[in-house]
């Protein structure tokens, strides 16, 4: 496995931001609302052996509670865990920082995605429709539209 490194968008080198830049894109097609919050995320990083970026996840921190805003794993590095081990990292030290709830959202066509957080403890919260409706490209997965954002939730007492 490999080790998480944490990061900010502007503390990578250009190099490095063209590499993660595709992951990010992976997760959410529009980088127009990727631009949102990457600024302000935290970034955490798994890097291999020669220093190309295997999978990577957004993290927004807000007092008690924090939100996984992206989650990719690079396509020849899928089915290995890696992203099983990002989200039990920040799992981890979301308790250690006394986060009390951690949120993720992720579309209605979005099966694997909601299969894997459920599987990591995550709970289904509630649906904001049509969230997805208006993005430039319409996005299918399964042959589903996806128009509408899931949000699941995990919180400790």
């Amino acid at each position: 496995m490999y080790p998480v490194l944490q990061c900010q968008w502007n503390s990578l080198t250009e190099a490095q931001q063209a590499q993660l830049k595709p992951l990010l894109l992976m997760a959410d097609p529009d980088w127009k609302q990727v631009s949102t919050y990457l600024f302000t995320a935290t970034i955490l990083l798994m890097l291999d052996e020669q220093g190309n970026v295997q999978a990577q996840l957004c993290l927004l921190h807000r007092q008690h509670e924090a939100e996984i805003k992206n989650l990719a794993v690079a396509q020849p590095a899928q089915g290995r865990g890696l992203a099983k081990a990002l989200i039990g990292h920040v799992v981890e030290n979301a308790k250690a920082l006394a986060i009390r709830t951690l949120w993720v959202k992720t579309g209605n066509s979005s099966l694997d995605q909601l299969a894997l957080y459920q599987k990591c403890g995550f709970r289904l919260s509630h649906i904001e429709h049509d969230v997805f409706r208006d993005y430039p490209e319409p996005i299918y997965e399964h042959g589903i539209r996806c128009l509408d954002q899931v949000v699941l939730s995990m919180t400790w007492a």
